[in-house]
C-alpha cells in the first residue's frame, strides 16, 4: 500500500487549474479560508483562458499567485485555428504547450493538482496526481466499462438514456491522455456525492431516446442544441451545486491529509479512523460533512 503524495512535515501544496467560471475552484478556496485546520494550501491558480476565466478575480480575492498560459493563442501562433487533439500536429502543439506550462510552474512547490473545470487534456497529470470532479457516477460499470464517462453533457445524457432516476458527482485521480479515449476518467474514484434526483422536465424516456437516435453521428460545434442536451445542461447545473460542491472539498481534504492510498492492482484504501486503512470501492460524501466508505 502506498500514498498518492509524499507526506512530510509541510502541509501539501496544490495547483488549481481552471478554464471558465471557476465555481468549483471558488468553493475549494472558500473551504480553505474558513477551515480552522486546513489539510492543504493553494500554491497557484493556473488558467489556459486568461481572458475568459475568473482566475484573475479569484487570485485577487483569495491572494493566490496566478499562472496564465493561453492555449488558443498558442495554437494560433503555430498556424492552427482550432485547439484540437484530432491531428498529429494538434497533439504535437498540445505537448509543446504542456512543456511550456511545466516551465511556468517550476518555481512553485506542487504536491498535487486540482482540475476545477480545466478543459485541456493536458499530460500535466503525469507530473503529479491531479484530482478532477466529474458529472457522473464513475463507479457505475457495465461489462467492466464505466458507462457515465465522457466530456460535455455526455455523462448526464447517458444517465438519462439509461433510465436512471438519480445522478452523482465523482472525484477521481485523473489519468494521462494517451489518445485512446476515456482514459482521463479511468482513475481511482475517491468519492461520490449523495444521489441527486434527475429532472426530466416532463419528457418521457422514450421521446428522449428517439432524439438521441435522430442525432447526427458527429457532435456539431457548440453542441446538438436539442431537448436532450438542454435537459442534460439543466441537470448538470443542478448536480454542480448538489454534487460537485458537496463531494469535491472534503475529498480533496481527505486526499491531502493522506487518508487515501493505493494497493496492488490499483485497489483503493481509505483511512476509516480509528480502525485504520481498509479496502474501499469509494467514499460517499454527504451535505452534512458525512462520510460513508463503501467497503470491498
Amino acid at each position: 500500500m502506498r500514498g498518492f503524495i509524499n507526506k512530510n512535515d509541510a502541509i501539501p501544496s496544490a495547483a488549481i487549474f481552471l478554464s471558465g467560471g471557476g465555481s468549483n475552484a471558488e468553493k475549494l478556496l472558500e473551504n480553505l479560508q474558513y477551515s480552522k485546520a486546513p489539510a492543504w494550501e493553494a500554491a497557484v491558480l493556473v488558467t489556459d483562458a486568461p481572458e475568459k476565466s475568473r482566475a484573475r478575480e479569484l487570485s485577487k480575492l483569495f491572494d493566490v499567485p496566478i499562472v496564465e498560459h493561453d492555449i488558443k493563442k498558442f495554437y494560433l501562433a503555430r498556424g492552427e485555428s482550432r485547439v484540437s487533439l484530432f491531428t498529429e500536429n494538434g497533439r504535437r502543439i498540445r505537448e509543446e504547450w504542456t512543456n511550456e506550462l511545466r516551465g511556468l510552474l517550476a518555481g512553485f512547490r506542487i504536491d498535487f493538482g486540482i482540475l476545477a473545470g480545466f478543459v485541456p487534456l493536458s499530460n500535466i497529470t503525469s507530473d503529479f496526481p491531479c484530482l478532477n470532479v466529474h458529472p457522473g457516477d464513475l463507479t457505475v460499470e457495465r461489462g467492466g466499462r464505466r458507462i457515465l464517462a465522457g466530456l460535455h453533457t455526455i455523462p448526464i445524457e447517458a444517465a438519462v438514456l439509461n433510465g436512471f432516476k438519480t445522478m452523482r458527482s465523482s472525484v477521481i485521480v485523473a489519468q494521462a491522455y494517451t489518445g485512446i479515449g476515456g482514459e482521463m476518467d479511468s482513475g481511482p474514484v475517491l468519492g461520490i456525492s449523495e444521489e441527486v434526483p434527475i429532472d426530466f422536465q416532463e419528457n418521457s424516456l422514450e421521446s428522449l431516446k428517439q432524439i438521441a437516435k435522430e442525432r447526427p453521428e458527429k457532435r456539431p460545434p457548440g453542441g446538438y442544441g436539442d431537448i436532450l442536451e438542454n435537459i442534460a445542461k439543466l441537470n448538470q447545473n443542478k448536480l454542480k451545486e448538489n454534487g460537485d460542491w458537496v463531494v469535491f472539498p472534503p475529498s480533496v481534504n481527505d486526499f491531502a491529509a493522506g487518508n487515501f492510498a493505493s494497493g496492488e492492482n490499483d485497489t483503493l484504501y481509505y483511512n476509516d479512523a480509528p480502525s485504520g486503512f481498509k479496502k474501499v470501492k469509494t467514499v460517499i460524501y454527504g451535505k452534512n460533512n458525512s462520510r460513508k466508505p463503501l467497503f470491498i
